[in-house]
């Protein structure tokens, strides 16, 4: 984002019982932790009239109207109450005006619970906390409900898993719209990860015994994440963790909450990303230290996953005052 590009507002629901921790990380994220004239106005709005308190008991006041999701650009809401209780019929025509006019949408946790109430992640994939996926996904059929990842975009629409996920969710927000150099800053400021790996299935199954592969394959991880730039298949890692394909894929799934492919196409967009944002190097080039093979490859991905083409996110991101490319 340029000095000149306008400035971002963000909208978050607030409603009685809410969790303390859910409503202050869009707030902390977005606000406290972006470096002061930081892109973003975060105003917290009341979802519900009455008297608001928190699950810790304290009360919320000076809370704007819901009518700010009017002019919102995006709109996170936390974590829902109880999913067995249907939101307030205002809120979800409030969130349904505001995704039809083009806002980004964000549920927190559960409160992916108030996007599906809403019929907004209808035809779309999503998560929630893995204790309810099930009961999510048997509530609303026509949502693809995935237990497996921290969180899902799909369109316009961000749902997060558990409590701790919501900054996942939020950092990655921050990484569309600063670059992932900012971002990183932002974590670290936070003292957390500034892209954690994996998905629920780590907080759910047992740790792999390490007989099994755990810290071998941890240590394989680290060691692809240095040597991008080289072929790599399943068939080749498996063959480096003196594993079978069906056995390497089982722990690395449980290991990564993805595949193979996908952990690799990841990987190699964020390399791309810090490489644009960070250094000099051509584009061509890029593609290839990457593990792109091609420039074709790079943009081809490049676009599919941020919308942009690779020289668009540098003139944007770019820390180096020249580049080239």
């Amino acid at each position: 984002m340029t000095a000149s590009s306008p400035r971002w507002l963000i909208a978050v629901v607030a409603f009685d019982r809410v969790i303390p921790f859910h409503l202050s990380v869009p707030c902390i994220v977005f606000g406290d932790a972006v470096p002061v004239g930081g892109p973003f106005d975060i105003v917290v709005c009341a979802g519900e009239p009455g008297t608001l308190l928190t699950t810790a008991g304290f009360g919320l006041t000076r809370l704007a109207p819901l009518s700010v999701l009017k002019k919102a650009d995006a709109v996170v809401v936390p974590g829902w109450r109880d999913v067995a209780e249907r939101p307030p019929e205002r809120l979800l025509n409030a969130l349904r005006e505001a995704h039809a006019r083009g806002a980004q949408i964000v549920g927190l946790c559960l409160g992916a619970h108030v996007l599906a109430e809403a019929g907004l992640l209808d035809g779309r994939r999503a998560t929630t906390h893995w204790e309810h996926a099930q009961a999510m996904a048997e509530q609303f059929p026509q949502v693809e409900v995935d237990p497996n990842v921290l969180y899902v975009e799909d369109g316009n629409v961000l749902t997060s898993a558990g409590t701790a996920a919501s900054l996942d969710a939020c950092l990655h927000i921050l990484r569309q719209r600063l670059g992932a150099a900012e971002a990183n800053h932002v974590a670290r400021r936070l003292v957390v990860s500034p892209h954690r790996e994996g998905g629920q299935a780590q907080f759910i199954e047992q740790p792999l015994p390490k007989t099994a592969g755990g810290t071998r394959l941890a240590r394989l991880i680290d060691s692809v994440r240095m040597q991008l730039g080289e072929s790599h298949s399943l068939d080749s890692l498996a063959a480096q963790a003196k594993m079978s394909r069906r056995t390497f894929t089982r722990h690395f799934k449980a290991l990564t909450g993805t595949t193979v492919q996908n952990w690799l196409l990841s990987e190699r967009l964020a390399l791309a990303q810090r490489l644009l944002e960070q250094t000099d190097q051509s584009i061509e080039r890029i593609a290839v230290l990457a593990g792109f093979g091609s420039v074709v490859s790079l943009r081809h991905h490049f676009r599919h996953a941020f919308g942009v083409a690779p020289s668009a996110w540098r003139q944007s991101f770019s820390a180096r005052p020249e580049t080239r490319g």
